[in-house]
Protein backbone atom coordinates (compact mmCIF):
# COMPACT_ATOMS: atom_id res chain seq x y z
CA UNK A 1 0.00 0.00 0.00
CA UNK A 2 1.27 3.52 -1.00
CA UNK A 3 2.40 6.09 2.10
CA UNK A 4 1.05 9.07 1.80
CA UNK A 5 3.93 11.69 2.84
CA UNK A 6 4.68 14.81 1.10
CA UNK A 7 2.66 17.98 -0.54
CA UNK A 8 4.74 19.51 -3.53
CA UNK A 9 4.11 23.13 -4.04
CA UNK A 10 4.85 24.65 -7.43
CA UNK A 11 6.33 28.30 -7.00
CA UNK A 12 7.27 31.19 -9.46
CA UNK A 13 9.35 32.44 -7.21
CA UNK A 14 11.20 30.19 -4.32
CA UNK A 15 12.72 32.79 -2.24
CA UNK A 16 9.51 34.61 -1.84
CA UNK A 17 7.43 31.58 -1.28
CA UNK A 18 9.93 29.64 1.63
CA UNK A 19 10.38 33.54 3.44
CA UNK A 20 6.29 33.37 3.26
CA UNK A 21 6.12 29.57 4.84
CA UNK A 22 9.10 30.61 7.41
CA UNK A 23 7.56 33.31 8.75
CA UNK A 24 4.51 30.02 9.58
CA UNK A 25 6.95 28.66 11.21
CA UNK A 26 8.61 25.97 9.06
CA UNK A 27 12.15 25.04 9.39
CA UNK A 28 13.53 26.57 6.37
CA UNK A 29 17.27 27.19 5.69
CA UNK A 30 17.66 31.25 4.56
CA UNK A 31 20.17 29.52 2.15
CA UNK A 32 17.51 27.53 0.23
CA UNK A 33 15.85 30.46 -1.69
CA UNK A 34 17.88 29.88 -4.49
CA UNK A 35 17.56 26.38 -5.25
CA UNK A 36 15.27 24.64 -7.32
CA UNK A 37 13.47 21.86 -5.10
CA UNK A 38 13.83 22.48 -1.41
CA UNK A 39 12.34 19.63 0.96
CA UNK A 40 10.97 20.42 4.41
CA UNK A 41 10.32 17.29 6.84
CA UNK A 42 7.51 18.14 9.16
CA UNK A 43 6.12 15.52 11.65
CA UNK A 44 6.37 11.36 11.42
CA UNK A 45 8.46 11.50 7.73
CA UNK A 46 6.04 13.95 6.25
CA UNK A 47 7.23 16.67 4.29
CA UNK A 48 6.70 19.50 2.06
CA UNK A 49 8.25 19.91 -1.23
CA UNK A 50 8.48 23.13 -2.76
CA UNK A 51 9.99 23.35 -6.65
CA UNK A 52 10.30 25.93 -9.12
CA UNK A 53 8.21 25.53 -12.16
CA UNK A 54 12.15 25.03 -14.29
CA UNK A 55 12.29 21.72 -12.08
CA UNK A 56 9.21 20.55 -12.80
CA UNK A 57 9.55 20.69 -16.72
CA UNK A 58 12.54 19.22 -16.63
CA UNK A 59 10.29 15.63 -15.86
CA UNK A 60 6.75 16.89 -16.76
CA UNK A 61 4.68 19.58 -18.77
CA UNK A 62 3.83 22.11 -16.55
CA UNK A 63 0.06 24.14 -16.71
CA UNK A 64 -0.24 27.03 -14.71
CA UNK A 65 -3.64 26.46 -12.56
CA UNK A 66 -7.11 27.66 -13.37
CA UNK A 67 -10.50 28.46 -11.79
CA UNK A 68 -10.91 28.02 -8.72
CA UNK A 69 -9.54 26.97 -5.39
CA UNK A 70 -7.89 23.58 -5.72
CA UNK A 71 -5.42 22.87 -2.76
CA UNK A 72 -5.15 24.73 0.52
CA UNK A 73 -3.20 24.18 3.39
CA UNK A 74 -3.82 24.77 7.09
CA UNK A 75 -1.41 25.77 10.36
CA UNK A 76 -2.60 25.76 13.75
CA UNK A 77 -1.83 28.43 16.16
CA UNK A 78 -1.99 27.68 20.02
CA UNK A 79 -4.35 30.82 20.62
CA UNK A 80 -7.04 33.20 19.11
CA UNK A 81 -3.96 35.89 19.95
CA UNK A 82 -1.20 34.02 18.15
CA UNK A 83 -3.55 33.86 15.00
CA UNK A 84 -4.41 38.13 14.87
CA UNK A 85 -0.31 38.67 15.63
CA UNK A 86 0.81 36.09 12.90
CA UNK A 87 -2.19 37.44 10.26
CA UNK A 88 -0.88 40.98 11.03
CA UNK A 89 2.99 39.98 10.55
CA UNK A 90 2.60 38.56 7.43
CA UNK A 91 0.03 41.35 5.81
CA UNK A 92 2.36 44.05 7.42
CA UNK A 93 5.44 42.51 5.81
CA UNK A 94 3.51 42.68 2.39
CA UNK A 95 2.08 39.12 1.47
CA UNK A 96 -1.37 39.03 0.73
CA UNK A 97 -4.81 37.99 2.41
CA UNK A 98 -7.92 36.60 1.24
CA UNK A 99 -10.02 36.93 4.87
CA UNK A 100 -9.62 39.01 8.05
CA UNK A 101 -9.12 36.66 11.12
CA UNK A 102 -12.93 35.82 12.29
CA UNK A 103 -14.39 34.20 15.44
CA UNK A 104 -16.05 31.23 13.39
CA UNK A 105 -19.11 29.61 14.27
CA UNK A 106 -17.28 26.26 14.38
CA UNK A 107 -14.95 27.43 17.46
CA UNK A 108 -12.26 28.69 15.99
CA UNK A 109 -10.38 32.20 15.19
CA UNK A 110 -10.09 32.07 11.74
CA UNK A 111 -8.14 34.21 8.84
CA UNK A 112 -6.76 32.94 5.40
CA UNK A 113 -3.22 34.71 3.58
CA UNK A 114 -2.31 33.69 0.12
CA UNK A 115 0.82 32.64 -0.33
CA UNK A 116 3.02 34.20 -3.56
CA UNK A 117 1.15 32.09 -5.99
CA UNK A 118 -2.15 32.78 -4.32
CA UNK A 119 -2.23 29.66 -2.44
CA UNK A 120 -4.65 29.81 0.32
CA UNK A 121 -3.27 29.23 3.81
CA UNK A 122 -5.62 29.05 6.74
CA UNK A 123 -4.33 29.60 10.23
CA UNK A 124 -6.58 28.95 13.35
CA UNK A 125 -6.78 28.16 16.58
CA UNK A 126 -9.28 27.09 19.50
CA UNK A 127 -11.25 29.84 20.28
CA UNK A 128 -14.54 30.74 22.45
CA UNK A 129 -16.48 32.09 20.61
CA UNK A 130 -19.08 29.73 18.91
CA UNK A 131 -19.49 26.45 19.00
CA UNK A 132 -18.21 23.27 16.69
CA UNK A 133 -20.97 22.15 14.31
CA UNK A 134 -23.44 24.90 15.40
Amino acid sequence: MPAFNAIGIITTNMAETLAFYRRLGLDIPETAGDEGHVEVPIVNGFRIMFDTIEVIERFSTYEAPSGGRSVGFAFECESPTEVDALFAEITQAGYAAKQAPFDAFWGQRYATLLDPDGNPVDIYATSSAGSAGS
